[in-house]
């Protein structure tokens, strides 16, 4: 006898939050998930010395070494999976797993160490992943205009660019809004 099935299986999306070392985006998934988010975080040891550059976040202990996990259930049949990746670039083998069937992804900027955001541009332009930029923008930090940062990164127009404060479930649900926006133009327009 099988076994009988409560409801229709929702669909599933995936959206990936990527970034540079210390950008936000652990902060960033557990603002927006429902559930407790899932964390690979390590307490940083010696170890990363020479590897890990702290300059603009000397405070920074822990890091992401394999993926941060959330979910968003938007309706009874739409569940979002939200996976963040780590941010340094010897786990960018982590990258090519996690954007496997992703509908599309945030790219985590932080103007203390805005370079850390060119690998993974690079990354998402190469494999035509739609993506948005969100500046992140910590507390006593010096703000930056949005216009200024998409010089910086140079970044095409079609690339949304918003400035977000990762802390925020408001702000962080107005990147993937965008993100979700994104997307459905791409489908549009058949890129």
């Amino acid at each position: 006898m099988a076994a009988e099935v409560a409801g229709p299986v929702p669909d599933t999306l995936k959206i990936v939050v990527a970034g540079g070392f210390g950008a936000g985006k652990t902060t960033l998934v557990s603002a927006l998930s429902e559930v407790e988010s899932l964390h690979t975080e390590e307490v940083m040891t010696t170890e990363s010395v020479g590897l890990d550059d702290l300059v603009g976040v000397e405070d920074k202990t822990t890091t992401t070494v394999a993926l941060d996990f959330g979910r968003i259930t938007l309706d009874e049949s739409t569940v979002v999976y939200l996976f963040g990746t780590p941010g340094q670039r010897r786990f960018s083998y982590m990258w090519e797993e996690l954007a496997r069937g992703a509908l599309g992804a945030v790219v985590l900027a932080d103007t203390r160490r805005l370079t850390d955001s060119f690998d993974v541009i690079d990354f998402f332009e190469e494999r035509r992943v739609p993506f948005v930029v969100a500046v992140n923008c910590f507390d006593g930090q010096r703000t930056h205009r949005a216009e200024d940062v998409r010089v910086a990164l140079d970044l095409e127009d079609p690339v949304p660019l918003l400035l977000c404060d990762a802390r925020s479930r408001q702000s962080a649900k107005e990147v993937v809004v965008e993100l979700v926006e994104l997307v459905l133009r791409w489908e549009l327009s058949g890129a």
